[in-house]
């Protein structure tokens, strides 16, 4: 019986990247809630700052509008660019909710980068409200915007973590039924991994997914899952 494991690749939305010093990392990418409140925020202080600076340059009549206008540009076009680059891919929106910005290998986003995916901002909102970006997240496994897209860059939670180490519980070893690919392999692992830290109900749910090949559902499928896993890390040290 042959069963693919694609779509146990549901199961989050982590990912393995391979930086350029060999590290592997699993990169979290931010779906559009989190995101839409960070630019909320972020669109709050820009506020802030423009009525701030309305009310000082106010007593300077026609220059003080034209410094206004000019001041309106550098934070509309530099507030985001400056953050993304300078303080470690997050402006102060995404530091709240934990995310930031980097390239799509996992390194720290540049500024060619940024800048672009800065500008392709107002193709993403278009027609109104930010419904192209949404479009193109909401189609993206990475949840990338079009500025995204174009950039090579990702929204992810602050904090990635090495794959391939944890350790899983103790219990029965088993050798899996066939040959799994290494993706697949790394799969069960996160599975397994996992399991212990989501709802009992999710895990059945997911377990599911390959009861074809366990011949069990639920817990059960669970469990046998985990016994594969326990092999394949064995045979990884």
């Amino acid at each position: 019986m042959s069963v693919s494991l694609a779509a146990t690749a549901t199961i989050d939305t982590r990912f393995p990247v391979e930086t350029p010093d060999g590290i592997e990392l699993a990169l979290h990418p931010a779906g559009p809630i989190p995101r839409a409140l960070a630019w909320l925020i972020d669109l709050i202080i820009r506020i802030g700052i423009m009525i701030a600076l309305g009310t000082v340059l106010s007593f300077l009549g026609t220059t003080g509008i034209a410094l206004l206008i000019l001041a309106w540009f550098v934070v509309n076009w530099w507030y985001p660019v400056l953050f993304e680059v300078l303080s470690a891919g997050a402006t102060p929106g995404k530091k709240a909710f934990g995310l930031r910005v980097i390239h799509e290998q996992g390194t720290p986003v540049g500024w060619g980068p940024s800048i672009v995916r800065n500008l392709l901002r107002q193709v993403d909102f278009l027609p109104v409200a930010y419904a192209a970006g949404l479009v193109s997240v909401m189609c993206s496994q990475r949840f990338q915007r079009l500025g995204d897209l174009a950039a090579g860059t990702l929204v992810v939670y602050s904090v990635p973590t090495k794959t391939g180490h944890s350790e899983l519980p103790e219990g029965p070893i088993e050798a899996p039924p066939m040959a799994f690919s290494p993706n697949e392999q790394q799969t069960l692992l996160s599975f397994a991994e996992r399991s212990a830290k989501l709802n009992p109900d999710r895990v059945g749910e997911l377990a599911n997914l390959l009861t074809p090949l366990t011949g069990h559902s639920g817990a059960d499928s669970a469990e046998r899952i985990t016994a594969w896993a326990r092999w394949i890390q064995g045979t990884r040290q």
